[in-house]
């Protein structure tokens, strides 16, 4: 038996393997992940596995290395170009693999990196990750004398985004990559739909030099916003760094939150699947909920993670499902898996069917008065153990809590939310009200119960 691989415990996330380069991240720790997840392959009966790789000034020797460990185990290490993470699923559901490994750091600063993996077209996530630690630890690698080679899957992936569009032919839509991994298919993509489009920051730059590519944060939106505004645009859409999260604005430059999108989204999916289960994470607005029942769809209320996501899709058989951070899946003429190009093509599609202009349906939505996703600094040990002392405290009194992933708190004026983020040091709360008065006093009940675990953050 080998020697043994420690990797940092840090980076074995929930649903991925995250950390910052060169300091708890390392093409060492590449190498071993490839023996580590190619063993763990081999014992399945695995023998060819694709790698993909991000636009990240650290991904190219990151997946060298990763590349390397595969071949030492006796796998086929295929290797796609350079492009977004969704397009390395598109490999491992459609090219003869047992699986894939994506080199990517998602939307995470710069600095940091790592892989969403995937085996027999299911995540990699969870005890799995953990089991990949193990076997690393102990060195219980399988050896081999393996082989690397090259597909490009790029031209058949923008093929497949495109065979399902549906939309208006008479759009103006501004696309922003954010220099992220998307950059290069978006601009393929647009090429093949009808309409005008105008594309911001499509070439790949891993330092991301125009705005950080996560559109959840409105910050990273305002060139967007400005764009529509100025090319008289009906619509705006921004991927993040690596092309898996959808953001999406209107003609006014109003944004529109991952939830918001949803509720469009499975408005279209559920009138060719009447009755389907819908599946929302835990962070999503009670409008989406209800918005799903009202349209004849199943709402179902899940835990945050596209992993997590995509494990409870297969178990439902749901068409559709997904998370408050806009990654979007469909299982409804697609492959299940999240994508944020692909997600652009049915959102347009989705105002043809519905006869709509994105800012029809945001200015149809309730009103309500809610804050964004907040997110606190707090250690990666801290983080889990303030969330279980606020739910003690929450238990003691008997309040109606949701507990499947953090604790989201029922009150007549609305709801709150408190989680540890699974993918930074953080935790991350929101709030919804039907008045302002309401949130403020959702606002004050969460700073409460944070001050109350020794915390005294200034979130709101």
């Amino acid at each position: 038996m080998a020697a043994g691989y420690h990797f940092d415990p840090s980076i074995l996330r929930e649903y991925d393997i995250r950390g910052k380069v060169g300091e708890t991240l390392s093409d060492a720790d590449a190498y071993a992940l490839g023996r580590a997840y190619g063993s763990y392959a081999v014992r399945q009966g695995a023998k060819r596995i694709a790698v993909g790789f991000d636009g990240r000034l650290s991904s190219p020797d990151l997946a060298d290395a990763l590349s390397r460990g595969l071949q030492d185990c006796g796998l086929e290490a295929l290797r796609i170009e350079m492009g977004p993470t969704p397009m390395l699923y598109f490999a491992a559901y459609t090219l003869v693999v047992d699986g894939g490994i994506m080199v990517t750091g998602s939307h995470n600063p710069p600095a940091y990196n790592g892989f969403k993996m995937v085996l027999r077209k299911k995540s990699v996530f969870g005890a799995e990750i953990q089991r990949l630690g193990e076997i690393a630890a102990r060195g219980d690698f399988v050896d081999g004398i393996g082989s690397e080679s090259h597909h490009s899957v790029m031209d058949a992936y923008i093929e497949r985004l495109s065979a399902d569009f549906a939309g208006p032919d008479d759009l103006t839509v501004v696309w922003d990559a954010g220099n992220g991994a998307a950059g290069e298919v978006m601009r393929h993509l647009t090429e093949r739909l009808p309409g005008r489009h105008v594309l911001l920051f499509a070439e790949i730059d891993g330092t991301f030099p125009n705005h950080h590519p996560d559109p959840t944060v409105p910050g990273n939106l305002v060139q967007l916003q400005e764009a529509v505004k100025r090319e008289g645009a009906d619509l705006g859409v921004a991927f993040d760094g690596d092309g898996d999260r959808l953001g999406a604005v209107d003609a006014s430059g109003g944004i529109l939150f991952g939830d918001q999108i949803m509720l469009l989204l499975a408005r279209e999916v559920l009138r060719d699947n009447p009755g389907a289960h819908i599946i929302a994470d835990v962070k999503s607005s009670n409008v989406l909920f209800d918005g799903i029942a009202a349209a004849g769809g199943k709402p179902v209320m899940w835990k945050t993670g596209h992993s997590l996501i995509k494990s409870k899709m297969l178990e439902l058989g749901s068409p559709f499902a997904g998370e408050m951070s806009a990654h979007l899946f469909f299982n409804d003429r697609y492959y299940g898996f999240d994508d944020g190009l692909y997600a652009a093509v049915r959102l347009l599609t989705a105002l043809k069917r519905l006869g709509t202009t994105l800012k029809a349906f945001r200015d149809s939505l309730p009103h309500l008065h809610n804050t964004p996703e907040v997110r606190l600094p707090c250690s990666e040990a801290r983080k889990f153990e303030v969330v279980n002392e606020v739910a003690d405290r929450l238990s003691a009194r008997n309040a109606d809590v949701v507990a499947i992933d953090g604790v989201r708190v029922n009150r007549e004026e609305g709801w709150w939310l408190l989680r540890a983020s699974n993918t930074q040091d953080v935790l991350v709360a929101r709030c919804e009200s039907d008045s302002a008065e309401g949130l403020a006093r959702l606002k004050a009940e969460v700073l409460s119960e944070l001050r109350l675990s020794g915390l005294h953050p200034d979130l709101f």
